[in-house]
């Protein structure tokens, strides 16, 4: 499972013109789901995530989670993190799990996250979305269950 976190100062995802979710003072979470990725994916990264010590403390040093800042978080499902661009000018998907079993850990994903009582909005699976971020910083963050990188 692979993860682009970001802190950012409001984000919102919309389909077909319409806002579906929106957050302030938090993360954006770009969540990619791979073929051999499994439940234990979904609680190591959720649990990585909100524990994150990305948002500045009172002498301006990344020092708190999201969880100490009592952020809020918006998770996009984006299946083209494993697109693999190594061959070719078209990048492959073939690392990237069925859309079945993609959208059932997706959706474990943001349980998960929601367990440690962060409140979460999220695009629709599968939709073609418009997502606008204000990176705040910039911070962002590159994470991999299998921690590949």
């Amino acid at each position: 499972m692979r993860a682009v976190v970001q802190r950012v100062s409001k984000a919102s995802v919309s389909v077909d013109s319409e806002v579906v979710g929106k957050i302030s003072n938090g993360i954006v979470v770009l969540l990619g789901v791979g073929k051999d990725d499994n439940e234990e994916d979904v609680r190591y990264l959720a649990d990585k995530i909100v524990n994150l010590r990305i948002f500045e403390d009172a002498d301006g040093k990344m020092n708190l989670s999201l969880l100490d800042i009592k952020g809020e978080a918006l998770i996009i499902s984006q299946f083209t993190l494993y697109g693999d661009c190594r061959r070719g000018r078209r990048p492959s998907y073939s690392d990237s799990a069925s859309p079945e079993v993609a959208k059932t850990l997706y959706e474990k994903f943001i349980d998960s996250v929601k367990h440690y009582g962060i409140h979460v909005e999220t695009g629709i699976f599968a939709a073609d979305m418009l997502v606008e971020i204000h990176n705040n910083g910039p911070v962002t963050l590159l994470l991999d269950s299998k921690k590949v990188f």
